[in-house]
């Protein structure tokens, strides 16, 4: 009763949550407001490119000059999202203002001859980098500009795909591996959201996926059989997350030892995505893949219905964007993720006697969740873009898919606070980039544990 009586408290509190309120409500608008040109930007250059497709042919030029930019200027800024997120561990360096100019041309020229690359990164970067800059303005502290910065990520991520409430969840989840961040809840609830509606304000349109709805509702009744589907479909979407992070990581790798120089690997890059476009004869992996001209292309709208993807789309959609990102290409890869987890979902579906529509859906958020370990935001994402009719499915898949991805992700930066598997000689918190150290060795029954203070 006491508690409840405490005014003087409960005024505090609505004090805090007028002054973060209103502390980030100018971070949703640039972000949603970047956002918006971008995505305005991303149609414009993949519609020239889907009509002039011999712009592919000057791919190795643009990444020889994206290369070259991110040297001369870049600097820091070359981290991309891993550097945002190290700035929110650690405070103190800030992101550069310059992130999001280069990240946008950067991206801009990617899609606009014919790299195949995603959207996600380039509007974390805007957010964050924005919101990074607006902080320095106002001259705020560390531990504000820690809130600032998950708020950016936000802003930038519920904005460019319409989905506000993953967003926030999303930028709370994706710092440490199995553990959510509540401190910052209602800031990066706020700029999602304000983010969003200052997207859609600019009359930005975002895509509509559907999965059809049984008669007999599925939601309503238990399907163990097809809840069996499920769980194999979503073994093989977290093991698809782990194959397109390790070979997008393994390939950077083999990049920087073929070449030191930036703008070497770019153009490199831009020469095998040619060579791999004509060697298949088709179009379909490059850009987002979202959409395209031709209707019989293979397409991420295309993978929601029967016969929409090849049996192997999702693998090829899966090496064009590891060669392209890992060349040095800007970009982000969340939506090339539900591209090939659509694709997978269809042609497991087809495999399995399953809905398509359903398994396309469930490879679209599960895929992401692995690859990036958020499965909590990936289930919200099924929710705001297909319904909420199969959240069972939905979380099931997510949850599955992020187990059997394993110490693995797309951003080397994020951090292990709950290990997957038992792992006693894991140090806490360590980043992914340096878990690959630590794999443990397989021990005999009667062997004792080794001590792990001792190694």
């Amino acid at each position: 009763m006491r508690s409840l009586l405490d005014l003087r408290g409960h005024l505090a509190n609505v004090l805090q949550l007028l002054r973060w309120t209103l502390l980030v409500i100018p971070v949703g608008l640039l972000s949603g407001s970047a956002s918006a040109f971008f995505l305005w930007s991303l149609e414009q250059v993949t519609a020239t490119q889907q009509t002039h497709r011999w712009l592919l042919l000057l791919l190795p030029v643009a990444g020889i000059a994206v290369g070259l930019i991110y040297t001369w200027i870049g600097k820091s800024a070359e981290g991309g999202n891993n550097l945002i997120l190290d700035r929110i561990h650690e405070p103190g360096g800030g992101v550069p203002v310059r992130m999001a100019p280069l990240v946008l041309l950067g991206t801009i020229a990617t899609h606009l001859f014919g790299g195949s690359a995603g959207r996600e990164g380039t509007a974390v970067q805007m957010g964050g980098s924005l919101a990074s800059a607006f902080g320095r303005i106002c001259r705020f502290g560390e531990d504000n500009m820690r809130i600032l910065l998950l708020a950016g990520v936000a802003a930038g991520f519920g904005s460019v795909f319409g989905t506000p409430l993953t967003g926030a969840v999303f930028a709370m989840e994706v710092l440490v591996m199995g553990r959510v961040r509540y401190d910052a809840l209602i800031p990066v609830l706020v700029a999602s959201v304000v983010g969003d509606w200052t997207c859609s304000a600019w009359g930005i349109h975002h895509t509509s996926y559907h999965i059809a709805l049984e008669a007999d509702s599925l939601h309503a009744h238990f399907d163990a059989w097809l809840m069996a589907k499920i769980v194999v479909a979503a073994i093989a979407f977290g093991l698809a997350s782990k194959l397109f992070a390790e070979l997008t990581h393994g390939l950077q790798q083999v990049f920087k030892r073929i070449t030191p120089s930036a703008a070497l690997r770019g153009g490199l890059g831009g020469l095998i995505v040619i060579a791999l476009t004509f060697a298949l004869g088709t179009y379909d992996y490059l850009g987002l893949g979202v959409h395209a001209q031709d209707p019989h292309a293979v397409t991420l709208i295309s993978s929601f219905t029967p016969g929409g993807a090849d049996t192997w789309s999702w693998w090829w959609k899966l090496l064009f964007t590891a060669v392209t990102l890992a060349a040095g290409f800007k970009g982000g890869e969340v939506t090339p993720l539900f591209f090939i987890g659509a694709a997978l979902g269809n042609t497991l579906a087809i495999a399995f006697g399953a809905p398509v529509d359903l398994f396309a859906g469930l490879g679209f958020i599960a895929v992401f969740a692995g690859a990036t370990n958020t499965p909590l935001a990936c289930t919200i994402m099924g929710i705001e873009l297909f319904g909420g009719h199969y959240t069972v499915y939905f979380a099931l898949a997510c949850f599955v898919a992020y187990f059997f991805s394993g110490h693995s992700g797309i951003y080397a930066s994020q951090r292990i606070g709950v290990p997957k598997q038992a792992h006693p000689g894991l140090p806490p918190e360590v980043p992914l980039r340096e878990a690959y150290r630590y794999h443990p060795r397989p021990r005999r029954q009667d062997e004792e544990p080794s001590d792990p203070a001792g190694d």
